[in-house]
């Protein structure tokens, strides 16, 4: 089963195809019995070649900066016709219309669930949501003895403090 991070990096990936403007997007999630190698294939189609590197370049630019990972290995970005990106948990395929027709990976991977988009969203924000109640849960209880306990040094170190200091006038006078 792919962990919530893989599914916010394919989330991220997919976004950044919408914002360069690729066309027909499809995410399939792949069947560990049929294929150990990755959890889900991004598979999206480009007008031109240039278009194809500058989609290939967004998602590498993103995944680096909001996830801190880059690709283990990329092909075809020289030539732009297919450009494979793979990031072990999931693979990024960037076609040509021309050259995913050829190969279908559709087809191909029949055995493969295709993931929708708006679900993905959607289930990714209950379980942000949820973990981010389970850490207020466990934030709140020890912030709330810390916060006691150093009200109280505080309070100790004001009252030994005000011990030790003399009033200025007192040590004059006794010299």
């Amino acid at each position: 089963m792919a962990s919530t991070e893989t599914r916010q990096m394919v989330l991220a990936a997919a976004s950044a195809c919408e914002e360069k403007k690729a066309e027909n997007t499809r995410i399939l999630e792949l069947d560990p019995a049929d294929s150990g190698f990755t959890d889900f294939f991004l598979i999206t189609s480009a007008a031109n070649d240039r278009q194809a590197v500058a989609i290939s370049d967004e998602i590498e630019l993103r995944l680096k900066r909001d996830f801190h990972t880059l690709p283990h290995s990329v092909e075809g970005r020289r030539v732009g016709e297919w450009i494979l990106m793979d990031y072990v948990d999931f693979v990024a395929h960037i076609f040509l219309h021309e050259k995913r027709a050829f190969y279908d990976l559709e087809r191909l991977w029949k055995s493969a669930t295709p993931v929708d988009l708006e679900e993905l969203k959607a289930t990714l924000k209950k379980k942000t949501a949820a973990v981010r109640k389970k850490a207020v849960r466990k934030k709140s209880a020890p912030m709330k003895t810390s916060v006691k306990k150093a009200a109280k040094k505080k309070s100790t170190s004001k009252k030994t403090a005000s011990k030790k200091a003399k009033p200025s006038g007192q040590s004059r006078k006794k010299q």
